[in-house]
């Protein structure tokens, strides 16, 4: 009887293992071209035959990277991007740890590596991959900037969460320095026209435009201050940078990984979402429709969502969601990598066709709500209890989803996931450099240019105003002094023509030299002579 029962619970558990494999094999074959993440698990072991592909149609459906602190998020985001550099598909890369500047050296293999990869029945080769390094601030890298009038007003009015009034100011801003030919490059020229619209230009401004509400411009110039206290002046300015150096190649073919370093500003989230909406307004403006490709033009990956999420306002989120819809059709994917899919509103969540989660861990109630709120979002599985296994898996194993080539989700897979090619750590100083210096873009976006703008137009124009004005002062003040100069002497001139004032002004002078000589001890030839007659009179 006992021969008999374990004979048939192993047939039952062949027969489960060759539904599961039947299951992932059928769901995971595709005709066009993909890449391999890892092997489905069944009963918490890997099966060689049961390979989770992802196809290269579906990548700009975008995607979904999430788990708990150090399950290996990173690292499955590294390994997507170094199969999509093989295939020729650059990527732009969000590095708010700077552990992803490794992929541009191979890994290195070791013992744990060779077991896992053995499990797999996939070789390992360890390879380093063309990377592009960019910054925001003074990290080593080519610079990123983009100029005020390149935002136009709407956008800059959502990421400074204006009202429609502030929003209206702000596009008359643009409009005046459209009509008068002032250049709106950095927060300085902003700021400046503020400031010129509350005193030199506020009439003019009036006659022309309407009247402006002083609260309203002061509740502005307080929200671009905010923002450029978290280093937005580094980022607003030239060289503009072109998002189509993102889609380049090296001499092999493979895309160009561009990675951005942002470690230090991990603490500025209004400088993280303002360059992010930039950059993806700007990629979806200036890339033309392409349709359906059979694999994307460009991915973005962007670390730490959160950050963009974590401020955004309601008319945010809806250019958000806008732009995550639409921006498919240009041929571009866009995959946000955080810790809980919560972190991402679900608006946007809704819009991700590949799900990669990895472990969540449940400490408090709320956890353990947030799982089985998560497992809701995967297809049931009839090999898995969704919300137990997420909690149960280990590091480099994770849950996979994603879209076929027809965009039906394939089956839930506990995947197996293979190590990286790529060194799993950060480069040196020296490596750094060495990338820096082999950029063919670096020469063109690090250097300084300060051209006229709307703030020295400004300054120059108020300074020729004063000038001027204090000119016709002067030359006023002359005039009055050459007419006052002239009706003196006009007095003068009637005057001394008088006999009766000759006189006086004679008798004036002389007793007032009397006056001066007698002070001094001289006495005068009149006195001398009265004094000689009154001797002569006594003798």
């Amino acid at each position: 009887m006992a021969i008999n029962f374990y004979h048939n619970l192993n047939n039952l558990q062949m027969d489960e293992q060759n539904l599961f494999l039947s299951n992932i094999q059928q769901g995971y074959h595709f005709k066009k071209d993909s890449f391999i993440l890892g092997a489905a698990m069944l009963d918490g072991l890997p099966l060689k035959n049961a390979q989770v592909k992802i196809p290269l149609k579906a990548l700009n459906r975008h995607g979904l990277i999430a788990g708990a602190t150090g399950t290996g998020k990173t690292k499955t985001l590294q390994i997507i991007v170094e199969n999509l550099s093989l295939k020729g598909i650059p990527s732009l890369v969000m590095d708010l740890k700077g552990d992803l500047s490794g992929l541009a050296q191979p890994g290195i293999n070791n013992k744990h590596i060779e077991k896992r990869h053995q499990a797999l029945g996939i070789p390992y080769e360890p390879k380093g991959f063309p990377v592009e390094l960019l910054t925001l601030s003074d990290e080593k890298g080519c610079r990123l900037r983009a100029t005020v009038s390149e935002f136009g007003p709407v956008l800059l009015s959502k990421i400074l969460g204006l009202n429609d009034t502030q929003g209206g100011i702000l596009a008359l801003i643009f409009k005046y320095c459209d009509d008068h030919k002032l250049p709106l490059i950095d927060l300085n020229d902003l700021i400046r026209m503020l400031q010129y619209m509350q005193n030199e230009g506020k009439e003019d401004i009036k006659k022309s435009y309407g009247q402006v509400s002083s609260s309203s411009t002061s509740t502005i110039m307080r929200k671009i201050i905010e923002l450029e206290q978290q280093g937005a002046e580094q980022f607003f300015g030239e060289i503009s940078f072109d998002v189509h150096d993102l889609l380049r190649k090296n001499k092999d073919g493979n895309g160009i990984i561009s990675i951005m370093r942002l470690c230090d500003i991990q603490d500025k989230p209004k400088l993280f979402s303002t360059f992010m909406l930039s950059l993806l307004a700007e990629v979806f403006n200036t890339f033309p429709e392409v349709g359906d490709l059979d694999q994307p033009k460009l991915c973005i990956f962007i670390d730490e969502a959160h950050l963009i999420f974590k401020e955004a306002n309601e008319a945010l989120l809806d250019q958000i969601e806008m732009v995550i819809k639409l921006i498919r059709s240009k041929g571009v994917g866009i995959f946000f990598c955080t810790q809980n899919p919560s972190d991402i509103p679900d608006v946007v969540l809704s819009q991700l066709g590949l799900k990669v989660q990895h472990a969540l861990r449940a400490f408090t109630a709320r956890d353990r709500k947030n799982i089985v709120k998560t497992a809701e979002n995967y297809p049931v599985s009839p090999f898995y209890q969704t919300n137990q296994i997420l909690t149960e898996l280990g590091i480099g194993e994770a849950l996979i989803t994603a879209l076929n080539e027809k965009g039906i989700p394939t089956p839930l897979a506990a995947t197996y996931m293979r190590a990286p090619m790529s060194r799993m750590d950060i480069l040196n100083p020296d490596e750094l450099d060495n990338i820096v210096e082999q950029s063919s873009i670096i020469t063109k976006y690090n250097q300084e240019i300060n051209r006229e703008s709307a703030y020295e137009i400004l300054e120059e124009k108020m300074k020729d105003t004063f000038g001027e004005k204090r000119q016709l002062e002067i030359e006023e003040e002359k005039k009055r002094a050459a007419q006052v100069s002239g009706k003196e002497a006009s007095i003068w001139g009637s005057l001394s023509k008088n006999t009766m004032v000759r006189q006086l002004g004679r008798t004036f002078l002389r007793e007032l030299t009397r006056g001066l000589l007698g002070t001094m001890g001289v006495k005068t030839t009149t006195r001398r002579r009265s004094y000689t007659r009154r001797r002569r009179r006594y003798r």
